[in-house]
This record gives C-alpha cells, structure tokens and sequence, in this order.
C-alpha cells in the first residue's frame, strides 16, 4: 500500500511471524521503490539481488548519516548516527583492521567447546522442565548473551542488565526518545567502567585484546573507539543472534520434510542455517540504510540519485527469483549465497560466531528432543512491535 505521497512505508508487515511480507512477492517489478521510513523520513529501497549485491561493495555508498538530509530510521533513536566514528573506509577500513585483529576466527574457534557445553546446560534445564517451555527464554537469549558477554569479558552477574539495554536501543517506535537516551548513558557508563577494569587488569577476553591490539600501520584504536566496538558487539551479537536462532528453529519445526531432511543428514545443518538466514528472521532491511555521495548507476540500469538515502533491500534480494529458484518456498538444500550478512567492507563482523553458535544449538536441540514441536500452530507466534530486529515474543515448544 502507498501513501498519499506515492510512497510504501518500509518496513514491511508480516502477515505472520514467520512469513515474508506479501509486498516482496512484486516488489522485484521496479529496481528502485521510494518508500517512507518510521521517522517519516524518505527513502529509496533497491530490490534486486545484483543490485542490492553491487551497493554492499560500492564506495559511493556511505554509512555515515551525518549529513544534511540524510534520513533517520527513527525520530527517537540516533544508534547509527555517530559524528565521533567514521563509519566509511580509509578510516573505517583501519579501526576493522584492529577489531579483526582481536576478533580472529582462532578466537572463534576457542569459544566452541564453550558453546558446546553452554548450549548442552541450557538443554539439561530445558529437558527438566517437561515441556511445553518458550525456546526463547530456554535456549534462543540465553546462549547468545553468556557468548558475547564471557568473549568481551562482562562479568556473569551483569549479563542480565543487557537485555533491557538492548529492547531500547533496537527500538523503532516502543521507546520513546528519553527511554531509549537513558538506555543508551546507562551502557555507556557501564562499558567505560569495563573497559576502564580491562586496562587496569586486563584478561584473555576480547576487549583486553582491542586494548592491546596495534601495529605501526594502523596504529591503536582510540577510547572511542574501543567503546564503541565493545558497545556494537554487545547489541548485535546478543540480539540478532538470538532472534535467527529462535526463528530458525520454528521454520524448521514448521516445515517437517525440511526437518525429516536435517534428520536423516545432519550434514545439512549449515545449510539449514543459511537457508534460515535467507529468509532473514531478524526483520527487515531497515538497518541497512545508507547515503549516496554520487549518482549510482546500478546493474539493471537504474539510477540511485547523489545526495539521496538507500536500503539495499537485502530482504527483497535474498527473494530475488532469478537466483533462488521457487524463492517462497522453505529449502534446506539450497546452495545459492544469500546476502543477509552483507558484503564488501560492512559485511557482518560477528558472522562465523553467529554461524557456529546457530549450527551449534540447533543440531544438539533437535538430536536431544527426536519429537520436538511447536505447542502452538506457526501462524500464532508472534514478534515483537516496534522493534528494529522483529524478535519472537516467544517460541512455545514441547516433545
């Protein structure tokens, strides 16, 4: 539905939770569709897949929205509008380099006996409950918040005040502009007080290591710098995580030939995980909002004007027909690369540990509960409103 303006409001609604909203279904017709964001800012959406993949890598391009004109994604919530941190390259390509440097794939690869057995005592207490309990509470928030937090070295009894921090900074529209600002200087202390004890005494932990990271090249990252990085790996890798681990599970016990599948292969579990991923569970493009420097000429020919804000509509891509064939419907055997994570020098920088912990937890889940389900029909879950990452209130499940 357009507005009186000519224009769709983005984001899309779900019809229900696990469904994609009916206005992707189209929306490939016209390259570029203007739409209107929450802040009832505009907006062009690209809908194309070689599209939406050609502005992931394209340096005219830019993540900063500290411009004139440039739109906001809400009128309450300036997350991604930071004039401290550029988030384009040189600069950004530098502080990446260090955060990469702390945050390697051997870091990764420590954590998985971690997440083995998180995931498997998470399970034991599932399993005592006798069922039906919410996968969200039992397993979906709980494993991706003890992840992040013992990587950055959060000490365990705080790991609960991050929750609350997070539903206000994600918010588009459940938070007003005081709670989320309140939220927002109740983490910041809280991480500079954190980052303050790791200089002090630092540890094995992903922010000791940003502390301690630098070369002559790159040099060290600042105060800021370290804040902000420990503030994104914190709300990125709890709550995205989280809410494709619960999503994931519920298109898997909604589609039981996909899961008859998993079962009688568990090879297919990363597969599983990036078909899951391709419906892109954690919402809409939204986030994705960028601005160009120069006009764009795009591969279908279509223009994206200088000076306008843009969505590589990653959703509308990974729907895209002409890469995935039947692209509506639910295929674990699929082998074409979606781009949820993104690309080029933005692409998710938490993406091998979402993957491990996502593969992790939904091969033990489904070998320990042969006769898992959902205790509700798929069409009654629901997601949260007003919120940019579109959580599942809850995932009741029983065996």
């Amino acid at each position: 539905m357009t507005t009186a303006t000519g224009r769709c409001p983005y984001p899309f609604h779900r019809p229900a939770a696990l469904e994609q909203p009916v206005e992707l279904a189209g929306i490939r017709d016209e390259p570029v569709v203007p739409v209107t964001l929450p802040s009832g800012d505009d907006a062009l959406l690209v809908t194309r897949y070689q599209d939406v993949r050609a502005l992931l890598v394209d340096q005219r391009i830019s993540r900063n929205l500290n411009r004139p004109g440039a739109a906001r994604i809400a009128k309450g919530n300036s997350m991604f509008q930071d004039s401290r941190m550029d988030p384009d390259p040189p600069e950004h390509t530098r502080v990446r380099r260090l955060v990469l440097r702390a945050f390697s794939p051997a870091r990764v690869e420590k954590l998985r006996p971690f997440i083995h057995s998180t995931v498997e005592e998470l399970l034991d207490t599932m399993e005592a409950q006798k069922g039906p309990v919410d996968l969200c509470e039992a397993l979906a928030f709980p494993l991706p918040i003890r992840v992040i937090t013992t990587l950055l070295g959060v000490p365990e009894q705080d790991m609960d005040r991050f929750r609350g921090w997070t539903d206000a900074f994600l918010s588009v529209s459940r938070f007003t502009g005081p709670e989320i600002r309140a939220a927002m200087q109740e983490m910041s202390g809280y991480i500079a007080e954190l980052i303050a004890a790791k200089r002090e005494n630092p540890g094995d932990d992903l922010i000791s290591d940003m502390i301690r990271v630098g070369d002559e090249q790159d040099g060290t990252l600042t105060e800021y710098e370290l804040h902000w990085w420990a503030r994104l790996l914190l709300l990125v890798g709890y709550e995205t995580t989280a809410t494709q681990l619960a999503g994931t599970v519920a298109m898997l016990l909604s589609h039981p030939e996909q899961l008859e599948k998993l079962r009688a292969d568990w090879s297919l579990v990363p597969q599983a995980v990036e078909e899951a991923l391709r419906w892109k569970l954690v919402g809409s493009s939204v986030s994705m909002l960028r601005y160009a420097t120069e006009d764009v000429e795009l591969p279908s020919g279509a223009v994206v004007p200088a000076g306008s804000s843009v969505i590589p509509a990653v959703d509308s891509a990974n729907q895209d027909p002409s890469v995935f064939a039947d692209p509506g419907t639910f295929d674990i055997t699929r082998t074409d690369p979606n781009l949820t994570l993104s690309l080029g020098p933005h692409f998710c920088i938490g993406a091998t540990l979402a993957r491990v912990q996502l593969a992790i937890a939904v091969e033990a889940l489904l070998r320990r509960f042969p006769d898992l389900q959902l205790a509700v029909p798929a069409g009654e879950l629901r997601r949260q409103e007003g919120a940019l990452l579109e959580g599942f209130l809850e995932v009741p499940v029983t065996w």
